[in-house]
């Protein structure tokens, strides 16, 4: 998006230095290949690059990131194997470290020592961008408190594509990672989100579809528009556009669910949002004199609302902050 109007005098319009997508001369040790072309490469500056990376079609990368990935002293990464196809596809051979949720404390320490020392560091995840649902956030938190660059690096993101995809909203949105696997914790988490006025963005397991699907659509209302949208840029790429029950019953209906998916769900009706502020009030002051149980059940007569959804929201307003 521009901030320049489209009937701006072009008199006033600042001066923008261009930027060579690949700069002349370079090291060919550190360069990649695009098809039949080589690039030298470049050492980038000392500093923590966030490279994002496909979320499926190899093709989805950008020159920048090629050129950070093959010129970085140390690249980091979720899975060695899975970068390894990438790191091939494109002709880029030089070693990589491993850095995720079980070695992310030790592996992390060693980063860090070498961004303090003055050295650059890429940081891929197995596909998208970096810290979106996977490690890294803590190094990053780390970096910036020594004072190191954090530097973007901008591309593939399953979010975006889903959004754009699904055909919902998308002047305001929410994404809210992958939902608890167990019923209960994931529709009191569901419950926490029915007052976003915008369009939800959420990760699902195959596996796990149908019944989140069919949680949802209790929670938040099975005529609720919603998108379902598997193996986003991939050979097998599927949208499923309905509502949330009639998503709901297609999964559930299905053999085997495989793939990635990501769920985008419509913002709420706008008295719908209303009621939600006003069931949290209900719900607040019956449970400074009542268990959660009896909470929910008041809450159902007063308001004639689901006594299960209440039931839900009564344990997720109780719950430590």
């Amino acid at each position: 998006m521009s901030d320049i109007s489209d009937d701006a005098d072009p008199a006033e319009i600042p001066d923008r230095p261009e930027i060579d997508a690949i700069p002349a001369g370079g090291d060919a040790s550190l360069g990649f290949r695009v098809r039949d072309r080589e690039f030298s490469g470049h050492r980038p500056e000392p500093a923590l690059y966030l490279v994002a990376t496909p979320i499926g079609h190899l093709s989805d990368i950008t020159l920048r990131a090629l050129e950070v990935i093959g010129g970085a002293d140390r690249l980091a990464c979720e899975d060695t194997r899975v970068t390894a196809t990438l790191l091939s596809r494109y002709g880029i051979k030089r070693r990589m470290t491993p850095y995720h949720e079980h070695n992310a404390e030790e592996s992390g320490a060693g980063l860090l020592a070498e961004l303090v020392a003055g050295k650059s560091v890429a940081l891929v995840s197995d596909a998208g961008t970096p810290l979106v649902s996977d490690p890294g956030f803590r190094l990053v938190g780390q970096a910036i408190e020594a004072g190191i660059p954090v530097i973007p690096i901008p591309g593939a993101s399953a979010v975006m594509a889903a959004l754009l995809a699904s055909g919902l909203p998308s002047d305001a949105f929410f994404f809210a990672g992958f939902t608890p696997q167990k019923q209960g914790a994931r529709r009191a988490r569901l419950t926490e989100l029915t007052r976003i006025p915008g369009t939800l963005v959420l990760f699902e397991a195959p596996h796990r579809i149908a019944d989140a699907l069919a949680d949802m659509a209790t929670v938040f209302g099975a005529d609720r528009p919603a998108a379902v949208c598997r193996e986003l840029t991939k050979a097998y790429e599927t949208i499923y556009r309905g509502t949330l029950s009639a998503l709901a019953a297609e999964f559930a209906a299905m053999e085997r669910v495989r793939g990635e998916i990501v769920v985008c769900i419509a913002p709420p009706p706008a008295e719908a949002a209303a009621s939600f502020e006003d069931t949290d009030a209900i719900l607040t002051g019956l449970l400074q004199e009542m268990k959660p149980t009896q909470a929910a059940q008041e809450a159902a007569r007063l308001t004639g609302l689901p006594r299960r959804d209440l039931y839900a929201r009564a344990l997720a307003l109780k719950a430590p902050r």
